[in-house]
């Protein structure tokens, strides 16, 4: 195999790189009827970037430090919950002061640069700058050397990660229809949970609801880990980006809400509906998230309630209490005086075995999503060693 023979260009010998700003909140007129793009970092999820989750005016443009910046430029997350991570624009638009932006320019294609950061985006962070929260500064892009190379061989690289890119969206999508059709066939068999002819119980009357730990424990290097809300994604607990904590208060927590196999836990503030069933035994306490512990002696199970919790039912919970708003929360004493709606225990079986073969046809898309993505990190690296293609 030919090794790639380019040249390692310096991101700052190439590109003027900047960053935007953010109009005044106070001034109203800098955002109101405004018409203007404006991205943010958590704007950065998808490859191009067509639309803005907020707008500015062009007073608000012409008085403060934002830029537009031109289609094609290539965006990416200097710090924040998002950082490295990037997007082309498609539209004229401008950024705040947390996204660093590539304009275009001849020598390099957006889908090249595009690709070159996404590869090396753990190694960003790893530069990144500060303590808890790290920050990838201009000066750090600008001192990332590029392997420059002809736009054709460019164009074979983009080429290759696209189509890989594209299978991994296919099959994206198909875990999203099956998630949908696990929704359909909950509606389907229990009805609108708002408009339950079932009997209806409290959840604290059938089940014992607790929740972690509401001290703020010291984090450790090494030891058990704490589960929060930012723990609990897509109906998994993710353990990649957690504090730990000493055996003490790990013992000291879980004398009051030690999670069991079978339990349910679900995230309190942030991002709430994403209800879990433990099925491993765990070795973590919890904060900020609801523990349901399950009594066999009453008559509910614990898949009905998960897709209970993960449905609209949920939503109209927190729009009661009065508990939306950016940061959404629902305290244990909304979560306890839910009201439950109870179907028969054949029904909630009957919806368990249906759930039960979905789940194993998701699991196999999983699989094979995890090796699609196996396969298109190591044609990025490959690519940008000089090793995809023994012609370059």
């Amino acid at each position: 195999m030919i090794l790639l023979k380019a040249k390692l260009v310096k991101l700052g010998e190439l590109y003027k790189v900047t960053s935007g700003g953010t109009p005044s909140r106070k001034n109203k007129e800098y955002y109101i009827d405004g018409n203007i793009p404006w991205i943010k970092t958590g704007d950065l999820k998808t490859m191009y970037l067509s639309q803005a989750s907020e707008y500015i005016t062009k007073l608000g443009l012409q008085k403060s430090s934002a830029k537009l910046f031109p289609k094609g430029t290539v965006l990416i997350a200097m710090y924040g919950a998002t950082i490295g991570n990037c997007s082309i624009l498609k539209i004229d638009s401008t950024t705040n002061q947390a996204c660093a932006a590539f304009q275009p320019i001849d020598e390099i294609m957006p889908e090249y640069l595009y690709y070159y950061l996404l590869s090396i985006k753990e190694k960003l962070i790893s530069l990144g700058v500060g303590g808890a929260q790290p920050n990838i500064s201009i000066g750090i892009l600008k001192n990332i050397d590029i392997p420059l190379i002809s736009l054709e061989q460019q164009s074979k690289i983009v080429s290759i990660l696209n189509k890989t890119q594209g299978l991994i969206n296919k099959r994206n999508n198909q875990i999203e229809l099956i998630d949908q059709l696990t929704q359909s066939v909950f509606l389907e068999i229990f009805g609108d949970p708002l408009k339950t002819k079932w009997e209806q119980e409290k959840l604290q009357d059938i089940t014992d609801v607790r929740d972690g730990t509401h001290d703020s424990p010291k984090y450790i290097q090494n030891g058990y880990p704490l589960v929060t809300s930012k723990n609990i994604k897509d109906g998994k607990i993710s353990l990649e980006d957690v504090n730990y904590i000493s055996e003490d208060d790990y013992i000291s927590i879980n004398k009051r809400s030690k999670v069991d196999i079978g339990d349910i836990i679900m995230p309190m503030i942030g991002t709430i509906g994403n209800p879990v069933i433990v099925k491993e035994e765990p070795n973590f306490a919890i904060k900020n998230v609801a523990l349901i512990k399950f009594k066999p002696e009453y008559p509910i199970n614990s898949v009905y309630l998960k897709y209970l919790l993960d449905s609209h039912f949920l939503e109209s919970i927190l729009n009661k209490a009065g508990r939306g708003g950016t940061q959404k929360f629902l305290s244990l004493k909304d979560i306890r005086n839910m009201m439950i709606p109870l179907p028969p225990l054949r029904l909630q079986e009957k919806f368990v075995g249906i759930i039960e073969d979905i789940n194993k046809n998701k699991e196999i898309l999983e699989q094979s999503l995890n090796g699609l993505k196996d396969i298109f990190n190591s044609l990025m690296q490959r690519a940008f060693r000089g090793k995809l293609f023994s012609d370059i």
